[in-house]
């Protein structure tokens, strides 16, 4: 495929966006933040812990251009919108997934990765 064409190329992106987006909605509902429920802090935790880690991870082994970037934080903030998700939360971590990838994709490589 022709350089300009993968510069372009978001298919990889949407997937991984569609992958992090679901596991989020399975581990935490829209509902259920608005619930009174003492666990609901620690499950969070662990779920941004485990999305992110995901998202630290596919930003150190994929190159992304600021197309794909952008792309993939437009993505994420759509579909934590379609999934019920309050404006709040989903500016909230968007913001923070798009800085996270934005950092460790310019990160210098470490040895032997």
């Amino acid at each position: 495929m022709m350089a300009i064409f993968r510069w372009f190329d978001t298919e990889e992106i949407d997937k991984f966006v569609r992958s992090i987006a679901a596991e989020l909605a399975k581990r935490v509902p829209p509902a259920a933040l608005d619930a009174r429920d003492k666990k609901m802090p620690k499950r969070l935790r662990n779920t941004h812990h485990a999305v992110f880690s995901r998202a630290e991870q596919f930003a150190r082994t994929h190159k992304l251009n600021i197309y794909k970037k952008a792309r993939l934080g437009n993505q994420f903030r759509w579909a934590l919108k379609e999934a019920g998700y309050p404006k709040e939360f989903v500016e909230s971590w968007t913001y923070e997934l798009v800085t996270l990838v934005t950092l460790k994709s310019t990160a210098p490589r470490e040895p032997g990765r």
